[in-house]
């Protein structure tokens, strides 16, 4: 709990409740950043051009291992932002945890209002691709398609709304910076033509992007501590946390598909018991052409599998009738407990 004009709080735990208080923060840091991209969205919004890159606020991407903040980070800079009046756009990339939807997904959305603490961040209208996994590693080239289709789908809304466009974004990654992964960060960097790259806890990460990104004049990498409040997640505790939403994926491929030399291939999936408990995605595409290229409208749950005669059962958030026909299989299943 970080506070700048002190705060009266009440703990619950009795023994078990361990409390200090910090000398050092990261927090002025932190506003410093804030108050750098306030002038940076201030100079976007006062050029006449529509679509020159004066006119383009900041583009922020927050980098670091894992449990070193990240996500707390982002939300902080968007929160302050939106208190200022701007709609920045938040993006998140990282498939594992899913800040703005299920996990095994890349997902934007405007941030209007200071994000809750409790409530998280409002859905309204989310621009939502469904990846199906909750680590790139199961297919890389899938990812990057998929955050290149996200990427652009922005910049053509961006093109349209010169406030969006002045607003700028936030964008949140994984912890995965280690070889495939720090060639994944470099490939959003450079998708999302990121401006400011905003490293948290890691020497080593920060000085490769300084070295690698050097030659782009106007690719800022700033390093920043990060908050003592940040602690290490165990693994049980990540599924726990991602099982909100979803429960851990079962399987490396869809069910009935087999392997292929084109990861990025759409595969027609057999109606199976192996559906069961699974989580599919109800895509906007009108044609299986279109799958990756399109975003999708939401998710249903199967309950119930009739194969002789090819039904499923299923739980959906609305009633009435599906926005599309398509239907998106990964390896996502919930499983209550």
């Amino acid at each position: 709990i970080f506070t700048w004009h002190g705060a009266t709080i009440e703990m619950d735990g009795g023994a078990d409740t361990s409390d200090y208080v910090a000398d050092e923060t990261p927090m002025i840091s932190y506003v410093n950043v804030h108050a750098v991209l306030e002038a940076r969205r201030n100079r976007a919004k006062a050029s006449s051009s529509s679509d020159s890159d004066s006119s383009q606020g900041p583009r922020v991407i927050v980098v670091g291992p894992t449990d070193s903040g990240k996500s707390t980070l982002s939300r902080m800079l968007l929160s302050w932002a939106a208190k200022q009046g701007w709609k920045p756009t938040f993006v998140d990339l990282d498939v594992g945890q899913g800040s703005i939807t299920i996990p095994g997904c890349i997902a934007a959305t405007p941030i209007e209002m200071p994000i809750d603490p409790v409530e998280g961040i409002p859905l309204e209208m989310p621009l939502v691709y469904f990846y199906g996994h909750i680590t790139p590693s199961i297919n890389l080239e899938l990812y990057k398609v998929l955050v290149k289709e996200l990427a652009q789908t922005l910049e053509r809304q961006f093109a349209g709304n010169a406030e969006s466009r002045a607003a700028g974004m936030v964008i949140n990654t994984m912890g995965w910076i280690e070889g495939v992964g720090y060639e994944l960060l470099l490939h959003a960097i450079d998708t999302f033509n990121a401006d400011v790259v905003l490293v948290l806890g890691q020497e080593k990460l920060c000085s490769m992007l300084k070295d690698v990104l050097k030659n782009k004049l106007k690719v800022d990498v700033v390093k920043l501590q990060k908050s003592g409040g940040v602690v290490s997640r165990t693994p049980r505790y990540r599924q726990k946390s991602r099982g909100h939403r979803i429960r851990a994926p079962r399987s490396a491929l869809p069910i009935g598909a087999e392997p292929t030399a084109d990861p990025t291939r759409v595969v027609a999936v057999n109606i199976s018991q192996d559906l069961l408990h699974l989580v599919l995605a109800v895509s906007f595409a009108k044609e299986p052409e279109e799958i990756i290229s399109s975003n999708v409208a939401g998710f249903i749950y199967v309950t119930d599998v009739d194969v002789q005669r090819k039904k499923i059962t299923y739980l959906a958030p609305s009633a009435g009738e599906l926005p599309g026909r398509i239907l998106i299989l990964g390896t996502l299943a919930w499983l209550e407990t």
